[in-house]
């Protein structure tokens, strides 16, 4: 059943790749469904837009219908979600984040970024605010000399397309440094991460955070630490 048609929706954009979308909680393509209390729903306050843009309450797995390659589990938006609400009344979150892209596969005009900017408008057609973009991406990135050398730049013309097309020339990104991926150019990806001075971007960095056992993806309780940084972040610099 569709909820959440209130007008006066706080609305944030999750998106990235795969931590964003959310690992915690899945090894071997399995999923071990614990939701620990600072990620559970709460139907009033907490709304997600999902795949068929519709609002409805919002529960784990955020990206279940989103990013429906892989196997999702618990990711940073809900913990994220249900700090923020204490301060901003009800939180709607629109899911976009998709596992194993790169950023040049967000890029104005491509499948991923057309779509995200789609359920951005129609997320807020019904009324609301979008107030923020939640970026967690670049462990692709890594990979490759070129990809990492040139993510600087790259970001940066991605954020200006964003505010562009949604017409918010000052929208907040809050962008997430990688602390996974391949080691051989992680540092060039999270040092370009970490050095964009746009106006209204901020980093956080959740370095030191456990990982699974992957060594890639953040476990269930990194991704609670990491939506209280998230939160923290626009609670302080954005509100």
């Amino acid at each position: 059943m569709e909820v959440g048609n209130a007008t006066d929706k706080q609305i944030f954009i999750l998106s990235g790749q795969s931590n964003m979308s959310g690992r915690g909680g899945v090894t071997h393509k399995h999923w071990d469904a614990v939701v620990p209390p600072e990620c559970c729903p709460d139907p009033s306050a907490v709304l997600r837009f999902n795949a068929n843009l519709h609002w409805e309450a919002a529960r784990e797995p955020l990206h279940a219908d989103i990013d429906t390659k892989k196997v999702c589990g618990v990711g940073p938006g809900m913990p994220f979600a249900n700090v923020v609400k204490e301060r901003v009344g009800v939180v709607g979150l629109v899911p976009c984040a998709v596992g194993g892209t790169a950023l040049k596969e967000w890029a104005r005009g491509t499948e991923l970024y057309e779509n995200m900017v789609k359920r951005t408008k129609a997320a807020v057609a019904s009324g609301g605010e979008i107030k923020a973009v939640l970026w967690f991406q670049g462990e692709s990135d890594a990979s490759s000399q070129q990809d990492a050398e040139s993510y600087k730049a790259n970001m940066e013309i991605f954020i200006h397309d964003v505010r562009s097309d949604l017409q918010l020339p000052s929208l907040p990104i809050i962008q997430v440094a990688i602390v996974s991926g391949d080691a051989k150019y992680m540092d060039v990806v999270r040092e370009a991460q970490k050095s964009i001075a746009l106006p209204n971007v901020v980093c956080v960095d959740p370095m030191g955070l456990p990982l699974g056992p992957d060594n890639l993806h953040l476990t269930t309780q990194s991704q609670v630490q990491l939506g209280h940084m998230l939160a923290d972040a626009y609670l302080n610099h954005f509100t």
